[in-house]
């Protein structure tokens, strides 16, 4: 084949190239006439390209072409673990309610507001008592039989839980934390017209409020 008819095969082919690529992308290597075959050199590592070739315009398969970008997935961090819920604080024991009764006998001699021996060992006992616990309040109610005025019962009945809490604070119990009370001949919890009756009426109610220590 001569150089001239070389040349149309060229600008046939180039034409032909070009046209069946409108309307697509633009690829600017060469190809077969069906453009199913690029047209590669005699060891097939390279492909033909036209003048307009750039490596945009590349046939995917040839060199040259611009290499598609693949995302790579980038993994996500693992969701921070849930911190577990904080363990409920137990519930603050309930205050308890301690009462006891001392018999005036023990207390005091007859128609008196000193604190006798017997009494004091009393109160002692108490006093270890508390040592045991979260204190929140003492309250001591003096009582009287109904011998004698009622007004002079009632002062009878005061001076006596005065005594009480005066020992008390002696041995160390807070004086912010003691109430006293005397309600003198007004609630007996026995007759008075015996002997035994009255004696039981005459007494110091003490009532404890407050939660165990912890050991």
């Amino acid at each position: 084949m001569n150089k001239s008819k070389s040349s149309k095969l060229t600008l046939v082919v180039a034409t032909l190239t070009l046209a069946s690529a409108a309307g697509a992308q633009t690829v600017d290597n060469w190809r077969s006439g069906d453009g199913s075959t690029v047209w590669r050199n005699g060891s097939g590592d390279l492909c033909w390209r036209n003048s307009n070739w750039t490596p945009a315009t590349a046939a995917a398969e040839c060199d040259g072409a611009i290499k598609p970008v693949v995302d790579t997935p980038v993994a996500q961090a693992p969701a921070p673990a849930a911190m577990p819920a904080p363990a409920p604080q137990p519930a603050p024991a309930p205050a308890s309610v301690i009462s006891m009764t001392m018999q005036a006998e023990t207390l005091f001699d007859f128609d008196k507001s000193v604190i006798k021996a017997a009494g004091k060992a009393a109160l002692d006992a108490l006093v270890a008592d508390l040592a045991k616990v979260n204190l929140d309040t003492l309250i001591a109610v003096g009582h009287t039989d109904s011998t004698g005025t009622e007004g002079y019962n009632q002062a009878l009945a005061i001076r006596r839980v005065e005594s009480v809490k005066a020992y008390l604070v002696s041995k160390g119990v807070p004086s912010d934390q003691i109430r006293t009370e005397g309600r003198g001949e007004t609630q007996p919890v026995a007759t008075n017209k015996t002997r035994e009756g009255r004696a039981q009426n005459r007494r110091v109610e003490i009532e404890v409020v407050g939660t165990q220590k912890s050991m």
